[in-house]
């Protein structure tokens, strides 16, 4: 596929967070969209990852096809605080309000940054296999400790994101933090990364068949949060700090973008 080069916005996208109502057409067209990408982004993958030696050539494919889907989909993501990460590896933790935040983590998030998942996913044919084939980490929500122990096992070579949530929010508030993500950055000793997710819940809702509404949305990086000297007692106090950085940075008001911000 040809990576697409990113639009100009105009010059006040972001004085009003209302989308512009889409017509039936565009919302059915949007959804063959996501479903088709999905399906030519994720075998092709497979494909790469299985005959070319060099790995970061398919994560780079996959990336910029992250974008493309997003841009291709009329979805306008503004984001700021990615020159805070550095090389990592990081937990990165972000709130989850719909399935466009996975693509606009993968997307924008710098360097090969992995994902946990339910392993129920792991079941379905062809995601299952783009997800194992692309070293994702699957999740027991019955047994949480096993992909605790698994990416104990694989090390801190890589920054993983795990949602606190563990699902999707139905209205776009936070739902109660798992302590997962925050164990396994204390016991692999590397930083936490609140990561919030805005707007994406109104442009692709819970149990609407994949529908996806064009319009804006945000990707803001909070500050990395240091987890050397902490212990296993140090879990819940280091869940409610990433939750309330989250909860603050959701109820902030819109502003402006710098150029920093525009896709």
């Amino acid at each position: 596929m040809t990576v697409l080069h990113s639009p100009q916005l105009d010059s006040s996208p972001w004085e009003s967070t209302e989308a512009a109502p889409p017509t039936r057409l565009r919302v059915i067209v949007n959804r063959f969209v996501f479903r088709a990408m999905l399906f030519t982004m994720g075998m092709t993958a497979v494909v790469l990852y299985r005959v070319v030696p060099d790995k970061t050539v398919t994560w780079r494919f996959a990336k910029a096809q992250a974008r493309n889907l997003l841009r291709m989909c009329g979805v306008r993501l503004r984001r700021s605080g990615l020159d805070r990460l550095g090389p990592g590896p990081y937990i990165l933790a972000p709130n989850h309000q719909s399935h466009l935040d996975i693509a606009a983590l993968l997307g924008y998030l710098p360097g090969i940054t992995r994902f946990a998942a339910k392993k129920e996913v792991f079941a379905e044919p062809v995601l299952g296999m783009v997800l194992r084939t692309m070293g994702m980490i699957p999740v027991d929500r019955d047994d949480p400790a096993k992909a605790i122990e698994l990416l104990n096992r694989r090390g801190s070579a890589f920054s993983t994101v795990i949602f606190p949530e563990g699902t999707r929010s139905l209205d776009g508030r936070l739902l109660p933090f798992k302590k997962g993500a925050f164990v396994a950055a204390i016991e692999l000793g590397i930083p936490i990364v609140p990561v919030v997710c805005k707007g994406t819940a109104k442009l692709m809702p819970k149990g609407k068949f994949l529908s996806i509404l064009p319009g804006p949305a945000e990707l803001i990086v909070l500050e990395p949060i240091s987890t050397t000297g902490m212990t296993y007692e140090d879990r819940d106090r280091l869940r409610e700090l990433v939750r309330k950085k989250i909860e603050d940075e959701l109820g902030r008001r819109d502003e402006a973008p710098s150029a920093e911000h525009r896709p």
